[in-house]
């Protein structure tokens, strides 16, 4: 049986064109045929390359000890010593409680809220009130933490603050120093959070609810469902997928904060350290303290190693549940 090599070798001595191995051709064939999709892959595909897999070099700061004169390579190694600044502090144990339950109030929350006003807005008659709505809650997302920490310092600030002056003087209670009190931002943090977020999310569930076939719905109709039946039994569990894909990204990122929410709106407050330092904060200060790049960089692989297995977990809980709505 003469193979494919010996037939090109064969071809060769002959002069005649070199074939194509068959999986080649056809592998040539496919990329000819989708050359005009594959180009416009590209831009997202180069973008995702310098973005996300170029930094990744940057992995060997957590490793080394970093000095300007020898440079990232020249630098020495110093093994794990930069992971021990993150585990050997006394304030360890805080800054992870912060931020895994911080993040897991988040989730639950914007989850909820998010679908309920989804729902809602489906179910306006008016559509134009509801892009209204939409819009209005949507908003939010667009401002910078900097323009948010200022809106919560105008209802929160001692002296001239909405809630001071004007809530709490109503009522005839004594001003509070918010900045100082650490046991009132457990309450706060989520609310702003909620706030600036359930908007983005609520578009993307209604996009999903959008999606579904009106037929579910009229049949249901006709099969006397009250409304909230119909959501209970046909939007709930056919937007399911897309609920779970959310959560198992933000499972992922349960050990990572949002750094202008922990930082910018608390004002960095020493008083509030108790309840609002996280591992992006922490780290921060250190950073600016002791100018040292290798523990801040030891502390975001910690972060994104952890979040990677997070999501192995989440999605290997949910093909143990239900196997076709896991992610992979």
């Amino acid at each position: 049986m003469i193979t494919h090599e010996k037939r090109n070798a064969l071809d060769t001595r002959l002069h005649l064109p070199v074939r194509l191995h068959p999986k080649r051709s056809f592998m040539l064939r496919h990329l000819l045929r989708h050359k005009v999709l594959l180009l416009m892959l590209l831009p997202g595909v180069v973008f995702l390359l310098i973005n996300n897999y170029l930094p990744m070099f940057g992995i060997i700061i957590a490793f080394k000890n970093i000095n300007y004169v020898d440079g990232i390579l020249g630098s020495p190694w110093v093994g794990l010593d930069n992971f021990k600044f993150l585990f050997a502090t006394s304030d360890a144990w805080i800054i992870t409680r912060n931020t895994v339950l911080y993040n897991f109030v988040f989730i639950i929350l914007n989850l909820v809220i998010a679908v309920s006003i989804a729902i809602a807005l489906n179910e306006l008659k008016n559509k134009l009130a509801a892009k209204f709505y939409q819009s209005v809650m949507f908003f939010p997302y667009f401002l910078s933490m900097v323009v948010v920490s200022y809106l919560v310092f105008a209802f929160l600030n001692v002296e001239y603050g909405f809630i001071n002056k004007g809530i709490l003087a109503m009522f005839g209670l004594n001003e509070l120093n918010w900045y100082s009190e650490p046991k009132y931002w457990p309450f706060i943090l989520p609310l702003i959070n909620l706030w600036k977020g359930v908007g983005y999310g609520c578009v993307i569930y209604l996009a999903a609810i959008i999606g579904i076939d009106s037929e579910y719905y009229e049949a249901a109709l006709i099969d006397g469902a009250s409304k909230w039946k119909q959501i209970l039994h046909i939007t709930i569990p056919l937007i399911r997928p897309v609920i779970i894909i959310t959560t198992i990204l933000a499972i992922g990122g349960i050990f990572r904060s949002d750094f202008g929410l922990f930082y910018q709106t608390t004002l960095n407050s020493g008083a509030l350290y108790p309840t609002t330092l996280v591992i992006d904060t922490y780290v921060y200060n250190a950073l600016i303290n002791m100018g040292n790049l290798g523990m801040s960089a030891a502390a975001g692989l910690y972060q994104s190693i952890v979040g990677f297995f997070l999501v192995l977990g989440s999605n290997w809980i949910v093909r143990k549940v239900d196997k076709d709505q896991a992610v992979f």
